[in-house]
């Protein structure tokens, strides 16, 4: 069956190859890790301790897997552990985050580059973030007596249809999964029905809600405060993840504002980094005083009145510029109009932070969150302009009423934490005592 899908795989390889050089020529991305990519060309381990291998697909999975390391290294030290993204953002991010670490590329799912990883890693367990479920991944794994695990497992309705249509083929992928934490009973029950064992199935929750921010006088945020010149009266809104569209919107909403309004001040930190200059050119046109993350190192601002916006061409900081918001809007939620039907992003972060916080009404990546929010009145959907204009002003205007939905969403964030720590132990329990080191051939 793993020739099948090396065929599968292969063929999609060729149909995609003229659109990926696109992307490696024209936009910069796609270029890099090619030989652990395509062959599982990745640095042999030489480490003789008990190793897990962590694989989280972009920038959100990368964040969700921290506190989950953090718990098993607690709880077993002599652990070793490496990292593998599908994404470049991805990938930079958990350089940044796991410096320790070795980090890498996934291979794609051919047979042969999975068991090179396999061979040359020798990990005890494999931990797939979400879901990031490949076939010849768990199967290659089940025949080494590798166990794999899913932490905060989900399955939105979009996906798991999919799989259902089909499960004559992906049904032995789900079955042979060792172990799934899924974040609510739905996902679970879902699980199921694809195949997965029930006695493998936990509902542990959302480790979203896990390893956020609840302290405003952080470090990070801070320093970040002080670089950008920030003043205690000054009001911020942070618009975070956001696809360009919906950069140029919050920024068009904030010139409006700014008339009625001289304290405010905006931080926008787009999804992808590498949009910057596209929308930093579209907002100086328009007369806005624009300055860029990576102009600011080192130097701080005397005055943040001299600058409009800050627009944030790094990765990694998203979390601490949260800290500074008085409002804020999460992007990759207003839909198709803007190019952002995304499904949303994480909104726990700035909530968490007690921020009051809105978004557009595409978050199907993040419906249970979402519903959670919104019945507890901790958030704000905002459908248009007009709508997110009104959500900034009502914040600005009435600062009891933002005081108490912030405090609404930070009380909801701490009732639902602890996922790592249930998920932490189902992964334990999986593990051996682990002081021997069990190689394995390809």
């Amino acid at each position: 069956m793993r020739r099948v899908f090396d065929i599968l795989y292969a063929c999609a390889l060729i149909v995609a190859s003229p659109w990926l050089l696109w992307r490696a020529v024209f936009r910069s991305r796609n270029r890099r890790g090619w030989g652990q990519k395509l062959f599982g060309l990745v640095r042999p381990r030489t480490s003789k301790n008990p190793c897990v291998w962590l694989h989280a697909v972009s920038v959100g999975e990368v964040n969700l897997i921290e506190p989950v390391i953090d718990g098993l290294r607690q709880r077993r030290p002599d652990l070793k552990f490496v990292v593998s993204t599908t994404t470049e953002t991805g990938y930079d991010l958990a350089k940044q985050k796991y410096d320790d670490h070795f980090v890498f590329f996934c291979p794609f799912d051919f047979s042969w580059a999975i068991k090179r990883v396999l061979h040359r890693l020798r990990p005890e367990m494999i931990v797939l973030a979400e879901l990031e479920v490949w076939p010849n991944l768990v199967a290659t794994a089940k025949a080494h007596e590798i166990p794999v695990a899913v932490v905060n497992g989900r399955l939105s309705e979009s996906s798991f249809k999919g799989y259902q249509r089909f499960r004559w083929l992906l049904g032995p992928t789900f079955k042979n999964l060792t172990s799934v934490s899924a974040s609510t009973q739905c996902y679970a029950d879902r699980f199921e029905q694809l195949g997965t064992p029930a006695s493998c199935i936990q509902v542990t929750g959302s480790t979203k809600f896990d390893g956020v921010s609840v302290d405003r006088k952080n470090e990070r945020t801070r320093k970040l405060v002080e670089l950008a010149g920030l003043k205690p009266d000054d009001f911020v809104i942070v618009a975070g993840s956001t696809q360009p569209g919906e950069s140029l919107l919050v920024a068009k909403i904030y010139q409006k504002l700014m008339k009625e309004f001289s304290n405010l001040r905006l931080i926008v930190v787009p999804r992808h980094p590498e949009t910057c200059a596209s929308v930093q050119k579209a907002l100086e046109s328009s007369g806005l005083a624009v300055k860029l993350r990576s102009q600011m190192d080192n130097v701080h601002l005397e005055t943040s009145a001299d600058v409009d916006m800050v627009l944030v061409d790094v990765i990694g900081e998203l979390s601490a510029w949260w800290g500074c918001a008085n409002a804020a809007f999460v992007g990759g939620s207003m839909g198709g109009t803007l190019g952002a039907d995304r499904g949303g992003q994480n909104m726990i972060e700035p909530a968490a932070y007690g921020v009051p916080v809105s978004f557009g009404p595409d978050t199907r990546n993040f419906s249970e969150i979402v519903t959670q929010l919104l019945d507890a009145d901790a958030a704000s959907v905002v459908e248009d302009e007009q709508s997110l204009s009104d959500f900034f002003r009502r914040v600005i205007n009435e600062p009891a009423w933002a005081m108490r939905m912030g405090a609404r969403a930070q009380k909801l964030v701490a009732q639902h934490s602890g996922a790592s720590v249930r998920s932490v132990d189902q992964l334990i329990g999986l593990l051996g005592h682990g002081d021997e080191d069990r190689s394995r051939a390809a």
